[in-house]
């Protein structure tokens, strides 16, 4: 994937690209709770749109450099996980989605009040600076190694989690909580510690698309934005690990070569996915892996089996 990634600018326009890789690193944030531990959020956008404002603010207000902006930003989302997580994962199944919409939609409503967002207009003029002060974002080959080096760190790094202890003690929980309770362990906190971890996640793909953007809008942080993420995830399978990125590229795709039909694209978007839900429930990436699981295999006929040899006689018997 690295390697396709890398070559890919020399056959796609590489600004598609971009967008693409950075809601893929979004997808996967979203896919670590909602594919592992089986906590489905519909307000995940708030932590996209919270940390492209913050850093844009740094960036712009406060003068920071590229790299610090992004990290204010990633800061910011985390901590605002980690308290609207505190609340939510008391609850499950629909009432934690609930409580993540509400929470989403107040700070929808605090990004359009407050001053610094620039309210409808956006927070515009992002700079992007100089990357550790030596590398030029503003040339699109550094712009786009940059973003390629963001998205593959934070794709390693939910690689690393999901197989590591804390990611099959996810795994567990998301399948049978009260088993992983009855064997000792603190569900809450570990829930807690995921959802934390895919908002940061989340706030990094938010901060980096504001830096390459170099604007931040009430898109990011509005509820439908949530909802094309879970769209990303469950077109391309859910608790699979390639599988929000193919949802990812599919759905930019669609928004970018099918933009000529107009509002229809939601439409198309609401098909396909009813269509993924009826027939493909475990999405592209789960039903061919799935196909391939339940291809035979086969295997060579063994060998004539030569015949044994004949019995020497010892002397002196």
């Amino acid at each position: 994937m690295a390697a396709c990634l890398a070559v890919a600018p020399l056959l796609v326009y590489p600004g598609f690209m971009m967008k693409a890789m950075l809601f893929a690193l979004f997808a996967c944030a979203f896919n670590l709770i909602a594919g592992y531990g089986r906590l489905v959020s519909f307000g995940h956008a708030m932590f996209l749109g919270t940390a492209g404002y913050v850093c844009g603010h740094a960036a712009k207000v406060w003068g920071l450099s590229p790299e610090l902006a992004i990290l204010a930003g990633t800061g910011a989302a985390a901590l605002l996980g980690a308290a609207s997580g505190w609340l939510a994962i008391r609850r499950s199944g629909i009432y934690f989605a609930m409580v993540t919409l509400a929470f989403a939609q107040m700070i929808y409503f605090v990004a359009l009040q407050a001053r610094f967002t620039g309210g409808e207009d956006g927070l515009q003029g992002v700079p992007r600076g100089h990357l550790l002060g030596l590398v030029d974002l503003s040339v699109p080959a550094n712009l786009y190694a940059f973003v390629l080096v963001v998205f593959l760190g934070g794709f390693y790094l939910i690689m690393r989690l999901v197989g590591s202890p804390f990611g099959r003690i996810l795994k567990a929980i998301g399948d049978h909580e009260p088993r992983a309770q009855s064997l000792g362990l603190d569900t809450e906190r570990y829930k807690l510690a995921a959802f934390t971890i895919s908002a940061a996640l989340a706030g990094l793909a938010g901060s980096t698309k504001a830096i390459v953007n170099q604007i931040a809008t009430l898109t990011d942080v509005h509820w439908a934005m949530s909802g094309e993420v879970l769209l990303m995830t469950f077109l391309g399978g859910v608790g699979t690990l390639f599988g929000p990125v193919v949802g990812a590229f599919v759905v930019i795709a669609m928004q970018n070569y099918l933009a000529a039909l107009g509002q229809w694209v939601t439409v198309i978007h609401g098909l396909i996915f009813v269509l993924c839900v009826v027939a493909f429930r475990r999405g592209i990436v789960g039903e061919l892996t799935a196909l391939a699981q339940r291809r035979p295999h086969r295997t060579a006929p063994a060998p004539a089996s030569a015949p044994a040899p004949a019995a020497r006689e010892v002397p002196g018997e």
